[in-house]
């Protein structure tokens, strides 16, 4: 059997629509109520991927720029787009998961292992 997503937003005017039913296929039991779906649902599909891509490797960055092919700027940048997607606001991260206070900014950045703000972040505290 084909499967669809559930459409979530209305065709015509746009505003959220609230699922009412459920059935089972097998014995045609159905179920009436207004069932509420995770903000994940209201994601594009690219960024719901990246979510589950994200979650099987287990948040190791790392894994998830080998997956997808892409460096580890990218990675962050989906990664940050997706919690303020999700409505969350984003703090302000100086320290990395690859950035520990005795690694050189500069040369993480050559790596693309940070981006240039994370860089002038770290170099500002260091007091370089």
């Amino acid at each position: 059997m084909k499967t669809y997503k559930v459409p979530l937003q209305c065709p015509v005017c746009q505003q959220d629509m609230t699922i009412e039913k459920v059935t089972c296929h097998h014995c045609h039991t159905s179920i009436d109520g207004h069932y509420h779906v995770s903000k994940i649902n209201y994601l594009p599909a690219e960024t719901q991927y990246f979510i589950e891509i994200f979650l099987k490797n287990r948040g190791n960055i790392k894994a998830v720029e080998k997956e997808l092919n892409v460096s580890y700027p990218t990675v962050k940048k989906y990664l940050d787009d997706t919690i303020v997607r999700l409505g969350y606001q984003l703090e302000v991260e100086i320290e990395t998961e690859t950035t520990s206070s005795n690694e050189d900014p500069i040369q993480l950045l050559k790596e693309g292992k940070i981006t240039v703000e994370e860089a002038a972040s770290l170099l500002k505290k260091k007091g370089k």
